[in-house]
């Protein structure tokens, strides 16, 4: 079960980065793109770093339980 947690946590982390350098090229390059897509893009990375401590604290419960 730890196994599963941990690679669901590593890909909510890895979400978040790319969410994270998407937002930050796009607030660089500017225009219409930032326009468009910078506020949501703000708002999925709040979701998804939400969703990534929930799992990181499911994870550290599980093997703090050894299971």
């Amino acid at each position: 079960m730890s196994t599963f947690l941990f690679i669901l946590a590593l890909i909510a982390m890895l979400a978040v980065a790319g969410i994270l350098f998407t937002g930050i090229f796009g607030m660089v390059r500017g225009g219409e793109f930032n326009a468009k897509w910078g506020n949501r893009l703000m708002r999925w990375r709040v979701m998804a770093q939400g969703i990534a401590i929930v799992l990181l604290i499911a994870l550290a419960w599980a093997w703090q339980h050894g299971k």
